[in-house]
């Protein structure tokens, strides 16, 4: 019997840990079925919708954070561009542009083979590191869209740094 033949049992659900941990910090959440929650999200530079989905196939669990920002078909290359930049500087997780949608998107996946389950820390931790990553970067995408800025000119600004005091 190989080991991905074995029949896991888990105490929870990994959803039900989510949502736990979104009513204890009075998230809005919305469970759409037993493998998927969406988290309503206000951030410095945009409302994120965050969809967290149990994939039983792989034991991970998804985390997806999406922001309202379409992208106009003559930018797409571009927006492809910078997600190519970004993601350079991603340590976990990654940007993907759904060209159907013309939505950008985070997305990052926590493994839990072998009946782990997720923890309520796991779950923040999930949630804000795709919320600052997103937060990190909204910008650059915008500058892109809306002022026809190059991806690299447009990750130039946003990750400057300051020196010195005013």
């Amino acid at each position: 019997m190989s080991l991905l033949e074995l029949d896991i049992s888990r105490d929870a659900h990994p959803v039900d840990v989510i949502e736990h941990v979104a009513h204890s910090n009075d998230w809005t959440f919305e469970r759409s079925s037993d493998d998927e929650i969406a988290v309503s999200v206000a951030g410095g530079w945009t409302d994120y919708n965050v969809s967290f989905s149990w994939m039983e196939e792989f034991e991970a669990l998804h985390v997806a954070c999406a922001f309202n920002l379409k992208v106009p078909e003559k930018r797409a290359m571009e927006v492809m561009r910078l997600l190519s930049l970004v993601n350079e500087q991603m340590l976990f997780g990654h940007f993907d542009f759904w060209d159907r949608e013309g939505v950008v998107m985070f997305r990052q996946s926590l493994v839990l083979a072998g009946g782990l389950e997720p923890t309520g820390q796991q779950v923040e931790v999930m949630l804000h590191s795709a919320l600052e990553a997103c937060e990190c970067y909204y910008q650059a995408f915008q500058y892109v869209i809306w002022s026809g800025t190059s991806a690299q000119d447009a990750l130039n600004a946003v990750l400057f740094e300051t020196f010195g005091t005013a």
